[in-house]
């Protein structure tokens, strides 16, 4: 009984299996009301695992010897920082007065400062420093050649937090040209 009771399991996997086989062999002529599968990506069959031992995924490349490149280049032997960001020039920005004009940015935004390296910016910083620090405004400092000139100008801007960006996007959805500037809630003004 155990014996016919296994050959009739068998039976049923091996007509699932043909049928399988078959369905597959004239999936071009599908059932009425099967839908078309679509592909929404093709990665041109890439191993993904590059991808897993570089998030250190599921003990992924802990053998010896592993060591991906992606994107063909090799990790930085040290983070990035601040001076590999150095120097910094703006294309679209350049000292120079500000035209006040009004925004409409939502609640909470938190007040942002454009300043560079120049002797404009610097006046502008100890004129207008308190009154920054009351915002808890942050700067953006999107012109500065070298490490020293930041850091004389965090020096100049006392105590005020500064941080090197590229200020041209911002500048370009703006509309700006010239800084130093405070963007705020309000608007734009020098």
């Amino acid at each position: 009984m155990k014996q016919s009771r296994c050959l009739s399991l068998l039976s049923v996997g091996a007509i699932a299996l043909l049928s399988t086989s078959a369905w597959a062999q004239t999936s071009a002529k599908r059932p009425p009301g099967l839908p078309q599968l679509t592909v929404i990506a093709d990665h041109g069959g890439e191993p993904a695992r590059p991808y897993y031992v570089a998030i250190k995924g599921a003990g992924v490349g802990e053998e010896e010897g592993y060591s991906p490149q992606l994107g063909g280049e090799a990790r930085p032997a040290r983070p990035f920082g601040e001076q590999d960001m150095l120097p910094l020039e703006s294309e679209q920005l350049t000292p120079g007065t500000v035209t006040p004009r009004q925004l409409d940015l939502p609640g909470g935004f938190t007040p942002v400062f454009l300043v560079g390296d120049d002797d404009l910016s610097r006046q502008w910083l100890a004129q207008r420093g308190d009154i920054l620090r009351k915002m808890n405004a942050v700067g953006l400092v999107v012109q500065v050649s070298n490490e020293p000139s930041l850091q004389a100008l965090r020096d100049a801007a006392q105590g005020l937090e500064l941080r090197p960006v590229s200020g041209d996007g911002l500048a370009e959805r703006l509309g700006l040209r010239h800084y130093p500037a405070l963007i705020s809630q309000r608007g734009i003004e020098q």
